[in-house]
């Protein structure tokens, strides 16, 4: 990762990770792609190289990104989803030229084309975005519990209950927390 910038939060959705690039929406929000060369970084982490990226192509990943969040949270708390939201979805998914790959592990891998631009990757994030929240994959679209994050997830748990957009950042502050808050609860505590 490049200095000077937060590191990536990386998941096993692409679309869900894709709105993890704006952390803590609610407290003080981390930009996990404040400048075009970090979304070229955040694209090729996630298998999605491209060459380069310019400002108005930044404003779009950043368009999408929050629609794509807009979206799954209204299905998260089965709420209408907002027509203006799904549309950007839907243009983004329609604007690129990137094919589905089967890999010999049977595993499906985006390949964009040579001349691969950030609308071409976009389109891939879009497509992914579609697919959980139309259902088509095993799981459940979530919110982050923690009350500065409400991060939008997709939860493919046994039992779809998880409650923590990530484990190791939300769900141990919350967890700290309750621990402190506990400890100041007990007689004879140092304050």
């Amino acid at each position: 990762m490049r200095a000077g910038f937060p590191d990536f939060r990386l998941g096993n959705v692409l679309a869900t990770s894709f709105t993890g690039t704006l952390s803590e929406r609610h407290g003080n929000a981390v930009e996990r792609i404040p400048t075009p060369q970090r979304l070229v970084d955040w694209l090729a982490v996630n298998g999605l190289a491209v060459d380069s990226c310019t400002p108005a192509q930044l404003d779009l990943a950043r368009e999408l990104r929050e629609s794509i969040h807009a979206v799954a949270t209204a299905a998260a708390l089965q709420n209408t989803l907002p027509a203006s939201a799904v549309q950007v979805i839907n243009d983004r998914s329609a604007q690129g030229r990137a094919a589905a790959i089967l890999t010999p592990e049977g595993k499906r891998r985006w390949r964009l084309g040579s001349a691969s631009c950030v609308e071409d990757a976009l389109s891939v994030i879009a497509a992914d975005a579609i697919s959980i929240i139309a259902g088509e994959r095993d799981g459940r679209l979530a919110l982050c519990a923690s009350p500065t994050c409400r991060a939008a997830f997709f939860d493919t748990s046994q039992s779809r209950t998880r409650k923590w957009c990530d484990m190791n950042t939300c769900g141990n502050r919350q967890k700290k927390a309750r621990f402190t808050a506990n400890q100041r609860k007990k007689p004879g505590s140092v304050e």
